[in-house]
Formats: structure tokens, C-alpha cells, sequence
């Protein structure tokens, strides 16, 4: 079972999504970052993804999950949908 349950958050564009890791750098919390500024459906909920498996997730987005360790979060990453920052929990 290649499982993994992970938070984002989703922006437009890459200077967003920088200006995001300043704030988390800060001390704010990603959850409050996701309910603030994502773009996605998922920031009603702190960016939760909840738990999801290889081939269900953009390539790209996959990729960048499966190599965080958990507690991580990545740097920004692109999509055709945009960008995000991704929160690894398992």
C-alpha cells in the first residue's frame, strides 16, 4: 500500500506562491494560507487532499508528493492548473 495524505495550496502564478513561503517562514500556518489565498476547493479545508495513491494526482503534483518527507512541504510546483505548495502528513 504506496499511500500517501497530503494538503496544498493552489495559486495562479510562481511569485504567489513564493510570497506564500515567506508567510509560512513567518510562522503562519499552511492550513491558514490554504483557506486564504488557494484557488482550490480543498482550501475550505486547510488544503487537505486526505490520502491518495500513485496515478491519482497529476504527474507533476505526484512526483513532488511521493519525494517530500512527511512534515515537509515542497516548493512551488507547476501544473496546468497552476501552482502549489505541498504539505506531506504520511
Amino acid at each position: 500500500m504506496d499511500k500517501v495524505t497530503a494538503s496544498h495550496i493552489l495559486v495562479e502564478q510562481e511569485f504567489e506562491a513564493q510570497d506564500l513561503i515567506k508567510k509560512l517562514n513567518e510562522g503562519e500556518t499552511f492550513e491558514n494560507l490554504a483557506k486564504n489565498f488557494s484557488k482550490c476547493p480543498s482550501g475550505k479545508n486547510g488544503g487537505s487532499l486526505g490520502e491518495f495513491g500513485r496515478g491519482m494526482m497529476v504527474k507533476p503534483f505526484e512526483e513532488a508528493t511521493y519525494a517530500l518527507n512527511v512534515g515537509e512541504t515542497s516548493g512551488p510546483v507547476q501544473t496546468q492548473f497552476g501552482y502549489h505548495l505541498i504539505k506531506r502528513f504520511k
